[in-house]
């Protein structure tokens, strides 16, 4: 048998455009690979607001989080990028890049 995992890509993909963002922006960040973590694959589930959980399943990568305040998924990052306004999404001053921010893969 042959399975594709087309999924797998595509978040790789979606992750890879928030990396290269916040590299490029010199802002400091922590990749949380909750593929093998059970404990923060629930950290990430139990700190997203009930109002942003999927009607079915779970929520997937990338989401993002600055420290511990939920900043939003791969397509509010998007829509922030296209608004110019990706500093506010994560909560930080244009000057100020500096703060941690947390992206879950």
């Amino acid at each position: 048998a042959r399975i594709f995992f087309v999924f797998s890509t595509i978040v790789y993909t979606l992750e890879q455009d928030v990396v290269g963002f916040l590299e490029a922006n010199r802002i400091n960040f922590k990749e949380v690979d909750i593929t093998m973590m059970e404990e923060e694959r629930q950290w990430m589930y139990n700190n997203i607001p009930k109002d942003r959980q999927p009607d079915k399943g779970r929520p997937v990568p990338p989401q993002i989080f600055n420290e511990d305040q939920y900043c939003g998924d791969y397509e509010d990052f998007f829509q922030s990028k296209e608004n110019n306004t990706v500093f506010t999404f994560l909560g930080l001053k244009p000057q100020q890049p500096s703060i941690k921010v947390r992206s879950f893969v």
